[in-house]
């Protein structure tokens, strides 16, 4: 079965265009390999999906003919993705409305909060 064809069926992509076109892109490597929307799949393969922000680990436990339902199509794969880092989950500090722009000095240490330095 064609990798984009199994990310379309499983619902990790809405589309079949958008996982040819996230293989096209170097977001989804097969077995640490960077691949091509045409690689064969298998059960056993782990495919890492990178998405903004974090990259997801999914080991292929069987494959589907068809986009079936979301209960069997988690099913069909094991998320191996792990936990984000504790600083990702806390959310960023909001100024007050009407406080104006914020200094040089302010943005500084919002975007060393960020991760942005």
């Amino acid at each position: 079965m064609r990798l984009d064809v199994w990310l379309w069926s499983v619902r990790l992509a809405k589309t079949r265009s958008a996982a040819t076109a996230d293989c096209r892109g170097g977001h989804v490597r097969l077995n640490g390999q960077p691949v091509k929307a045409a690689q064969p799949v298998h059960p056993g393969d782990e495919v890492r999906l990178r998405r903004p922000g974090i990259e997801h680990v999914y080991r292929v436990r069987r494959l589907l003919a068809r986009r079936v339902g979301a209960p069997i199509a988690r099913g069909a794969y094991e998320d191996l993705t792990p936990p984000p880092p504790p600083q990702m989950l806390a959310r960023p500090p909001r100024r007050d409305q009407g406080a104006g722009r914020p200094t040089k000095k302010e943005r500084r240490e919002m975007d060393r909060l960020r991760g942005r330095d």
